[in-house]
Order: structure tokens, then C-alpha cells, then sequence
């Protein structure tokens, strides 16, 4: 059997990969609240651990104002927290 057959086949994984927890803004509207930070969001059961980083995904609507703190944010959700009157600030900057 040729030599490329018999050795184990590794896809490209990066070494460094960071996997986020994704919070809907939609789940944002039932957090209880002016302010939402990973800790917040892992004691309402939204995500699984407050010490892995979190991304907040625009999928969904806001009608209140609220201080968003995360990791990450998608563009769409930052214009969302932002047209309600919030403010979406990036932790580790």
C-alpha cells in the first residue's frame, strides 16, 4: 500500500482557535436587568461557562436599552444594541 494511504489523514485545524458561546439578542430581551455581562448570562442559564469567551449575534429584535458586555459582537448586533439605546462594550480590548 502506497505510503500517503497508510499515514493518518489531519485537516487544517488552527492551533489557536478561539470557540465562542452565542447569545441571540433576541435571548437578551429576557435577561433581567439594565446591564449583561458573561457572569449575568451564565447565571440565567444562556450559556454554559462565564470563563469561555461570548459572541452576541444579531438574530432577533431589542426594544429596551441595556449595557452589553461580551467578548465579541457581530456587526448587525452591535447596530441592534446600539438603535435600542444601549451600548455594546467589548471586554479585553
Amino acid at each position: 500500500m502506497p505510503l500517503q494511504r497508510r499515514i493518518p489523514k489531519r485537516g487544517f485545524t488552527p492551533i489557536n482557535r478561539v470557540e465562542f458561546q452565542v447569545v441571540n439578542v433576541r435571548a437578551l430581551e429576557e435577561v433581567r436587568g439594565d446591564a449583561v455581562d458573561p457572569q449575568i448570562l451564565s447565571d440565567q442559564g444562556l450559556i454554559g461557562s462565564a470563563k469561555k469567551p461570548v459572541k452576541i449575534l444579531g438574530d432577533g429584535e431589542l426594544s429596551r436599552s441595556l449595557t452589553v458586555r461580551a467578548h465579541a459582537f457581530s456587526g448587525s448586533a452591535r447596530s441592534k444594541i446600539e438603535g435600542a439605546g444601549g451600548t455594546a462594550a467589548v471586554i479585553g480590548e
